[in-house]
């Protein structure tokens, strides 16, 4: 009746350390990945990026607004303009007239505002790839923070397999107490001697050291997983254990992969249209209105050797034809770029897709193999019970129970281990995916 008791009371202290106590905080992975996310510094590039991207989009603008030009020049010349004919002769036959002489020194400041009015589409196609890289830099961004999720699947779920196993030590330690107690009880009787107390201490004592090294284990992924996301993991934090997906995973493999790097790939691909237009906006010729005002020696009247101001307004249509030589190649580069972002998407793919079928082969290995590890458990139990009664018939030895507690040990060690070991996998799987079934 004693031995029941005993056995009760091991069974609810395993469910009490499987629960959160009162006043423990519950954390989720979900909460994980939002806080390392958060916490890691490569997220303040977001806010850079949206800086970026107005400031060029500001600048892009700017090339509708007027735009203002001053030059300055003072030259001296060989030869200046000259009547064509002889000046002395001339003034024999009109004494009244004077016929004037330009200086070789020249001097004139022209300032110039134009107003382009069509640019062939260049501004416009400007503010589009200035809009696609900001887009692509932020998705290649999303898919550098994705990649936190797996450290911290690694750590977490490393949390979770030493709080399984520590819980299993616990359990064993337990039930050492309650065979060392039961020992004790059959020394004073006189059917154990002290030498069989000291073997099921020794076998505690190793017991302890187990923990030790669990404890240890623990506090490690604890600190590297505090320091991921940013909060202190003491012992007053209690990590819930996910959920298991209710769909078969096979449903997220059919669905197809939906990794961030796809949609980086997908940004870089329009970034290539957007180039293609510019390209073609190149080939467009240039229409604006333009007006001039000056001071020089001469002004527009070549013929006047003084400082006078001047001024010319119109319409000036400009069409670089050289872009016409390098059309080709430009559009061919393009091309070119595009099938290598077609073969880095199907080797992502190809690579992912290999990936996702070992992690799921990993989850039906684990599924079959918790199958009949529960039936290996209930078998070393059954064997243990039957080896408890041998001893206290003095059928066998302290060193038969010893064994044979080890080895129901080991079982549930493994079950703990396995399990945690499939939920591992389903949620690298879903990682690797990243669909949730």
């Amino acid at each position: 009746m004693k031995l029941c008791i005993n056995y009760l009371h091991l069974i609810l202290c395993t469910a009490l350390l499987a629960m959160p106590v009162k006043g423990q905080e519950s954390i989720t992975l979900a909460a994980c990945y939002e806080w390392a996310h958060t916490n890691y510094p490569l997220i303040r590039q977001y806010e850079l990026i949206d800086q970026t991207e107005q400031y060029n989009l500001s600048n892009a603008g700017k090339g509708w607004l007027p735009q203002l030009a001053v030059q300055a020049k003072a030259t001296y010349q060989s030869d200046v303009t000259k009547l064509p004919f002889d000046a002395e002769r001339f003034s024999t036959i009109m004494p009244d007239l004077s016929i004037p002489t330009l200086n070789r020194n020249q001097y004139q400041v022209v300032a110039e505002l134009s107003q382009t009015v069509w640019d062939g589409g260049a501004i416009h196609a400007s503010r589009e790839w200035v809009q696609a890289g900001a887009a692509a830099d932020r998705k290649q961004l999303e898919s550098d923070l994705y990649a936190l999720n797996d450290r911290v699947n690694q750590l977490y779920f490393g949390c979770l397999l030493q709080d399984e196993l520590l819980r299993q030590n616990a359990l064993l330690q337990r039930e050492l107490h309650i065979m060392l107690d039961r020992l004790r009880a059959m020394m004073d009787n006189g059917m154990a001697n002290l030498s069989d107390c000291e073997k099921m201490e020794a076998e505690l004592l190793n017991t302890r050291q187990r923990e030790t090294e669990l404890k240890a284990n623990r506090a490690a992924y604890g600190r590297m997983l505090g320091i991921l996301i940013n909060r202190p993991l003491g012992d007053s934090v209690y990590l819930i254990v996910p959920s298991m997906p209710g769909k078969p995973l096979s449903s997220a493999l059919s669905t197809g992969i939906n990794r961030p790097e796809l949609q980086v790939l997908d940004m870089k691909s329009a970034l290539l249209g957007i180039q293609h237009k510019q390209v073609t906006a190149g080939l467009m010729p240039r229409v604006g209105v333009f007006v001039q005002g000056g001071y020089g020696r001469p002004g527009l009247n070549m013929l006047e050797n003084s400082f006078e101001p001047f001024y010319v307004a119109g319409l000036r249509i400009s069409w670089n034809m050289g872009a016409l030589y390098t059309l080709k190649n430009d559009r061919r580069k393009i091309e070119v770029n595009r099938r290598l972002i077609d073969v880095q998407r199907e080797t992502f793919l190809f690579n992912t897709r290999l990936q996702a079928i070992q992690q799921h082969a990993e989850v039906r290995k684990m599924a079959e193999l918790l199958e009949t590890d529960d039936e290996i458990v209930r078998l070393r139990t059954s064997i243990k019970k039957a080896t408890e009664a041998k001893l206290a018939n003095g059928v066998i030895s302290v060193t038969d129970l010893i064994r044979e507690i080890n080895a129901e040990d080991q079982a549930k060690q493994t079950v703990a281990t396995h399990r945690m070991q499939q939920l591992m996998s389903v949620y690298h799987y879903m990682y690797t995916t990243n669909n949730n079934p």
